[in-house]
This record gives C-alpha cells, sequence and structure tokens, in this order.
C-alpha cells in the first residue's frame, strides 16, 4: 500500500512517502495517527491562554489559588480553579493541602510541567518577533474580505 509523492508547497518541495514527510534540510518526521490525535488533545489544553498563562506564573515555584487568582490577569475562579483541575489531571502540577486553620492549598509545577516552559516561552518569543506582521496580515485579510475582493482569484 505505501507509494511516494512529491509536492511543492510555500517555495519548498516535500516528499511523502509511507506516512514520512521529508523537508529538505530537515531530518524525516513519521506521521503516526495516534501521536497526531495525542497533539490535538495536548495542544487543546495547554495552548489556551489560561493555560499558559498560569504554567508561567508556576515556573517561578509554588504558589497559592489566591496569589495565581491575582496575578492570571482576568481570569474568574471558576476558570482558574478548572485549568488547575486540568493541569493536575494531566501531570503538569500537584495539589498540596496543608493542615493549617484556614487550609492552605499550594500549586505547584511538577517535572513535567517545568519540562513545558521551554516550549512555551519559545511560543512566547516567537509571538514578541511576530506580532506585528500578523496583525499587518490581519489587517490586509479583513480590508480585502471588507471589499468583497476575493483574494484566491488571480
Amino acid at each position: 500500500m505505501g507509494g511516494r509523492y512529491k509536492f511543492n508547497t510555500m517555495n519548498t518541495s516535500v516528499t511523502v512517502q509511507e506516512g514520512t514527510a521529508v523537508i529538505p534540510g530537515s531530518t524525516a518526521v513519521s506521521h503516526q495517527t495516534s501521536l497526531c490525535a495525542a497533539a490535538q488533545q495536548t495542544l487543546a489544553k495547554v495552548g489556551d491562554k489560561w493555560t499558559v498563562m498560569t504554567i508561567m506564573q508556576l515556573a517561578a515555584g509554588p504558589r497559592r489559588f489566591s496569589e495565581l487568582k491575582r496575578v492570571v490577569e482576568g481570569i474568574s475562579q471558576r476558570m482558574l480553579t478548572l485549568t488547575l483541575r486540568h493541569l493536575e489531571r494531566d501531570g503538569l502540577l500537584t495539589r498540596t493541602v496543608l493542615a493549617t486553620t484556614p487550609p492552605r492549598v499550594d500549586y505547584e509545577l511538577t517535572e513535567l510541567g517545568q519540562s513545558l516552559r521551554v516550549p512555551l516561552m519559545g511560543l512566547g518569543e516567537w509571538v514578541a518577533r511576530n506580532h506585528e506582521r500578523v496583525d499587518a496580515a490581519r489587517r490586509s485579510f479583513d480590508a480585502r474580505d471588507e471589499a468583497g475582493t476575493d483574494y484566491r482569484q488571480t
């Protein structure tokens, strides 16, 4: 069943053979449907703004719920609770209840959660370098859209 297909995209020649994409100057990446599904599920969770902001706030060390609520600007109590529960479920943070009066709950990134900091910081750096270009592209698209110009026509 396999075959070899070659196509050009964005001035780059790509060869696909039996589920492997080869882009010149890069290493081949095997396409596995199960990994795509896992990536999609993970990105859906860790890609939302509340998760990113929460992880970055926990990067410096453990924090209490009230501290997180204060520093994660704009997050509601319910959304912070849901975000923390999802992160705990995925093994990205630990929740420690301390037997004090009133009870104190600390949240801290696990080793797995800490490992997510680097790609998130890379994404943040990409945004800092490219946000003006993205904004310009959006303005250009919106102007064409408002004018009723179909940009796909040649």
